[in-house]
């Protein structure tokens, strides 16, 4: 399973794993515009429950324009992950330059009301050089 998704993090037992795919298709590389899809498991390692909440995205172009993102649950969800459960979803990030890079955290909530952090590792966009201008 891990060798599907390039990037990893762990943090309060909770892992979050990422793999991302340039979209040729969804791109329009000729008036200057990017796109990829990132595929996210996040994963329940510890004891107690957990629900996912919030989101907080970083994302960096090319140029150095940062975009900070956020918001709640993930694609219209606010998962409730039990001890050995894990959550996939997939969803999209469009640039204005062909390379970037995306990171950031989710805010999740345990039964017993703890509230913590889970990092969303570092992970690059790439375009191939096929599809640079």
């Amino acid at each position: 399973m891990e060798q599907l998704f390039d990037h990893a993090a762990i943090s309060h037992g909770i892992t979050v794993r990422v793999s991302a795919s340039f979209l040729p298709e969804q791109s329009q590389v000729s008036e200057g515009h990017w796109f990829w899809a990132y595929h996210i498991r996040i994963e329940n390692g510890g004891d107690q429950p957990a629900r996912l909440l919030t989101r907080h995205w970083r994302i960096t172009d090319a140029a150095g324009r940062i975009s900070l993102i956020d918001g709640d649950g993930v694609v219209g969800e606010q998962p409730l992950l039990h001890p050995g459960e894990s959550h996939d979803y997939v969803s999209g990030c469009p640039l204005e330059t062909p390379h970037g890079s995306m990171e950031g955290y989710y805010g999740f909530r345990r039964e017993d009301g703890t509230v913590f952090e889970a990092a969303i590792p570092f992970f690059p966009l790439s375009a191939p050089a096929t599809a640079q201008r």
